[in-house]
């Protein structure tokens, strides 16, 4: 079975440890997009009446600052998911502190479009 792990990353000057740390534990490949959540917006006092019904996140957001960063990767046993975990707690401190970030792990039950190297 394969799992997805996605990890909000509140400190964004943080992302390249990150990144090199999961390499080290083994993940393949990364997917980063910019995300923010509602807590950002409203500490940034950003909801305002004159956005559209449907507003897109450039409509919410006035500075990149206010973005987190979102981490989206693919692993294959519980054993890459205590590796991945335990390498983002020793860059970011432990996930169950404040303004660390989220991870969330969701099993898979297919996958379509990964390519295969090397018969891995």
């Amino acid at each position: 079975m394969k799992y997805m792990i996605l990890f909000v990353l509140h400190d964004t000057t943080k992302l390249s440890q990150v990144l090199n740390k999961w390499e080290e534990a083994g993940v393949s490949g990364v997917t980063v997009f910019a995300s923010t959540g509602i807590g950002r917006l409203k500490a940034a006092d950003m909801l305002r009446e004159d956005l559209p019904l449907m507003p897109s996140l450039e409509d919410l957001i006035e500075t990149p600052e206010r973005f987190n960063r979102t981490l989206m990767t693919l692993v294959e046993n519980d054993e890459m998911i205590d590796r991945v975990v335990e390498a983002t707690e020793e860059v970011v401190g432990k996930l169950n502190d404040p303004y660390t970030g989220i991870l969330a792990v969701l099993p898979l039950s297919r996958v379509y479009g990964l390519v295969q190297h090397n018969g891995s």
